[in-house]
């Protein structure tokens, strides 16, 4: 008897296991255009390192980046919210893991451009580039640094 219940128990976890995985996983939603490759090649990189990512494919991405208090000069081609967090380009799923564990007092993260090697960007030439964090006053400091 006791045998049988410890039995339908481990079932029970087994089946759910996945579902508390999928829960935990944090959800990104990310606006981009419908004809962007490296946005949906970020977004891939995104899900291979645990996040969940509902895409919007939207007419102006930059109307999210601006919303969501990241500078116009800081912009890239796609704009990622995550836990009322602004994550403005290629930035490294690491990068907005470290954000998302410290969680500052901040608008988000931006990696300003295209820089080529950054995620979704990959290719023959790897450029060195910054994550910079964004304050509530539009300000920045060097987040990371990516060589």
């Amino acid at each position: 008897m006791k045998s049988q219940l410890l039995l339908k128990a481990a079932m029970a976890a087994l089946l759910t296991a996945p579902v508390l995985a999928s829960a935990a996983a944090p959800v990104i939603d990310v606006y981009k255009s419908a004809y962007c490759g490296c946005c949906g090649d970020w977004v891939k990189h995104l899900e291979s390192n645990g996040f969940t990512v509902r895409t919007h494919n939207v007419a102006n991405p930059s109307d999210y980046r601006e919303k969501h208090g990241i500078p116009n000069d800081l912009g890239s081609c796609h704009t990622g919210v995550v836990a009322g967090y602004a994550i403005e380009g290629h930035v490294p799923a690491a990068d907005i893991k470290r954000l998302l564990a410290e969680r500052p007092n901040a608008k988000g993260l931006a990696a300003p451009g295209m820089p080529m090697g950054s995620p979704g960007m990959e290719g023959s030439r790897k450029d060195s580039y910054d994550v910079l964090l964004v304050d509530g006053n539009r300000r920045t400091r060097v987040f990371s640094h990516h060589d």
